[in-house]
């Protein structure tokens, strides 16, 4: 149902439901395209989460303090912020491979920098550096998923390529320290620096250009501020970049704040802790999965409804038992991996119906996706940070606000009155 036409248009494209009685026959899986494009996507994760056991290494190493060495982490994070804004609209207007491309050039000389960096200013730099080449795999991945494949494949490859990402987590940081064992916190930026290779040969002789002349021509003839904003009209759009947004603050609460609840509050060692962290790290990773196989009977927006009313009730109980003290760890825990498994059932889904709202500027939509991501996650790891007590109740409390919220945007914004209950193809 188009929400306007001409020039300005963005409407979510639709079909008829699937009125069969067979279940959805889902096409053979592109095992090739999902490895490389979940690559790409890792950049940001791998860059991270690998260096992540060096942080007081290289402080050292350098002779920065605390403080400093964390900057590295927030000029990486800012470069994130910054740079997807300008691969969107990019690989709208010249395509899908260039921007990518460019993207990884520019990573692989910054790592390269990061090796060689002499003082911590120098490194704070290159790994700012660093964000703004690794971003644009995760922003223009997107667009070219969107490109080959309709809303309810797009949602399946989205959640496959999640196994991937999700994978850097959970490997990334064992890696890191076997590295910084074997070699020092400079190994990690070479090895990076030889990931980003691979990768970007993996693109160069194996990505097609998927985007169409249709999109080229809507590009060329509006400004890409334009774009952003002839986007945020539509309702739809907004409710689902919403909706994922304030779901995946309850991931950016948890990061942010696990460390203390685990380690501070329950008394965990930092080994139960890095087990702890991989657990939930599989949840969502788990539940990824289990949306790509509800997507064979059900529509994205199906599942969205019912994940999202899950995830609010999961919260409820998690801040009741949080406030109440009742079971202890034993409660609260457990409920959290409930809760943190919801983002791989919505993720997939918000990013896959805002896509399918106006396909021909998907790299624009797929960068306003990510912007909305980081700052909705950073505001709700600062408030989460402002009300901690030393209990779980702060930290239970912001994710239940997170997931309400993104209950409301999702039905009164994004969701159709009728969901379908089957998939759109």
């Amino acid at each position: 149902m188009a929400e306007g036409k001409g020039r300005g248009y963005v409407g979510a494209v639709t079909t008829a439901p699937n009125t069969a009685k067979t279940p959805y026959q889902a096409p053979a899986t592109p095992w090739g395209l999902v490895i490389m494009l979940g690559s790409v996507t890792a950049f940001a994760p791998m860059s991270i989460d690998m260096y992540l056991p060096s942080l007081n290494s290289l402080g050292q190493s350098l002779g920065a303090g605390p403080a400093q060495a964390q900057a590295t982490l927030a000029a990486f994070l800012a470069g994130m912020a910054v740079g997807q804004f300008v691969y969107g609209p990019a690989s709208d207007r010249w395509g899908r491979r260039m921007p990518i491309l460019i993207g990884i050039g520019i990573y692989v000389v910054a790592s390269v920098a990061c090796a060689l960096a002499p003082t911590i200013d120098a490194l704070i730099a290159a790994r700012f550096v660093q964000a703004l080449g690794g971003c644009a795999g995760g922003v223009v991945a997107r667009a070219v998923v969107r490109d080959r494949f309709n809303h309810t494949e797009t949602a399946r490859m989205l959640s496959l390529m999640m196994l991937i990402m999700g994978l850097a987590p959970v490997l990334a940081p064992l890696a890191g320290g076997a590295i910084l064992l074997a070699g020092g916190w400079r190994t990690i930026f070479w090895v990076l620096t030889v990931f980003g290779l691979l990768v970007g040969a993996a693109v160069f002789f194996k990505l097609k250009e998927s985007r169409s002349e249709a999109t080229a021509a809507q590009a060329r003839s509006e400004h890409p501020f334009r774009a952003y904003l002839t986007v945020l009209k539509s309702r739809r759009l907004l409710g689902y970049a919403l909706a994922g947004s304030l779901n995946g603050a309850v991931l950016f609460t948890y990061i942010s704040g696990s460390s203390d609840l685990v380690s501070g509050v329950y008394g965990f060692s930092p080994q139960a802790y890095s087990f702890i962290f991989a657990l939930n790290a599989f949840a969502i990773i788990g539940a990824s999965q289990v949306n790509r196989y509800l997507l064979r009977r059900h529509s994205p927006d199906f599942v969205l409804g019912r994940a999202s009313l899950a995830a609010t009730g999961l919260a409820v109980i998690l801040v009741a038992a949080a406030a109440t003290g009742f079971g202890g760890m034993w409660t609260v825990l457990p409920l959290l991996f409930l809760t943190l498994a919801s983002y791989g059932l919505m993720q997939g889904n918000t990013m896959a119906g805002a896509l399918s709202v106006d396909p021909l500027r998907a790299g624009s939509v797929s960068a306003l996706m990510g912007g909305f991501s980081f700052a909705v996650g950073a505001g709700a790891s600062w408030l989460n940070g402002v009300l901690h007590n030393g209990t779980p109740v702060p930290m239970t409390g912001v994710m239940l606000g997170a997931l309400i919220c993104s209950m409301i945007a999702l039905y009164t914004l994004a969701l159709p009155k009728r969901v379908q209950e089957v998939p759109t193809v």
